[in-house]
């Protein structure tokens, strides 16, 4: 590979694109949100927010010190990520916080990034995040799951016109910001119902001793915020 392609590519993955329109950037929340709200699409877009759920327990379990065992993706949308280390701890605390809002946060930081118009740099980015997430995915399901998200994010970045890049990466950005927010909610209302004894809330709550509804209550404080910021930056407001 010649010095010339490698500048091509660099500049390619690391430059700058127009911003798209407004309109494209409404039509896209509008997609996004119908992927989310309504429960038949919700049901397998959900998939999606399972990934950066557990990707985000496993992220910060690496970062913090601990083991990553691996980790799975199931048909119902639930997952598990598997780490060693400290039983207790802050790393504990850290990796068990992350999964409600890591959807959230990298909607936020997708945001950030078309705001300074590196669309393709979040298309690459987010190839190489779930690239590695499926060193550590352990079970069949996860890996069809992981495989064909990570397609659609090849096939887009290298076959399709900037303007189907542009939208492509409005709508998974949106589609994260909002998406974020409902995983919580659906948690709420499990938990009003006697459910989900073992939540990541609950886990929380037996390390640090603050109440499981204050951790949830966080989780809504994150994803809402992220909403609003990230909503301001893809607006242009």
């Amino acid at each position: 590979m010649d010095t010339d392609h490698l500048t091509d590519i660099w500049s390619r993955v690391f430059g700058t694109q127009p911003d798209p329109s407004l309109w494209l950037v409404i039509a896209t929340a509008v997609l996004a949100l119908g992927a989310v709200v309504p429960r038949t699409a919700w049901r397998l877009a959900r998939n999606a927010v399972t990934i950066a759920h557990e990707g985000g327990h496993g992220l910060i379990a690496l970062l913090t010190g601990r083991r990553l065992d691996g980790i799975r993706l199931h048909s119902d949308t639930s997952g598990l990520t598997v780490s060693r280390g400290k039983p207790t701890g802050l790393g504990m605390v850290l990796t068990a916080a992350a999964g409600y809002i890591a959807p959230s946060l990298l909607g936020l930081a997708g945001a950030a990034l078309l705001a300074a118009g590196h669309i393709t740099a979040l298309l690459w980015g987010a190839t190489a995040l779930l690239l590695a997430m499926l060193i550590m995915i352990r079970n069949a399901y996860g890996v069809l799951t992981v495989v064909l998200t990570g397609a659609a994010f090849v096939l887009v970045s290298w076959l399709t016109t900037p303007d189907v890049q542009a939208a492509f990466a409005y709508v998974v950005v949106w589609f994260l910001l909002l998406g974020g927010v409902r995983p919580p909610f659906e948690l709420q209302g499990k938990r009003r119902r006697g459910g989900a004894v073992d939540s990541d809330p609950d886990q929380l709550a037996r390390l640090t001793h603050v109440p499981a509804a204050v951790w949830l209550g966080l989780f809504h404080v994150v994803t809402l915020c992220s909403l609003i910021g990230g909503g301001r930056w893809l607006l242009g407001l």
